[in-house]
């Protein structure tokens, strides 16, 4: 059960339009998926994503997700129940690709754990 790296950061954001503009102009990032008028903006940095998602606008402070790509998503999500752990669903294959689960750490952090469907980490 080895973690190779960090997959992708998802960050919500209110403006997704001032968002995708902040990392084009500070990072010269080009969306590989999205873009300003989109719910959902992706951009390719290196191995990895920064992913934007927008954010509901009423209450909610959901800040984002870190996806963190592993071995064995299956084995993972074993040891985090018989540890007496509850991720929010069992693991499922994505449209997208990967093999996923997501669980709330104690401080209310979301991670996912994924392994993509075609055997690459």
């Amino acid at each position: 059960m080895v973690v190779h790296h960090i997959s992708a950061i998802t960050l919500a954001v209110r403006d997704m339009a001032r968002a995708v503009g902040f990392y084009q102009a500070a990072l010269g990032l080009d969306p590989s998926h999205g873009g300003p008028d989109a719910s959902f903006t992706s951009f390719r940095i290196g191995n990895g994503y920064l992913n934007l998602v927008l954010a509901p606008q009423e209450g909610g402070s959901w800040w984002g997700r870190a996806i963190f790509h592993v071995d064995d998503v299956d084995a993972i999500y074993r040891r985090m129940v018989d540890a007496g752990l509850e991720p929010e669903a069992e693991p499922s294959d994505a449209s997208w690709g990967e093999r996923y689960f997501h669980i709330i750490d104690p401080d209310g952090h979301e991670m996912s754990f994924a392994k993509r469907l075609d055997n690459t980490t």
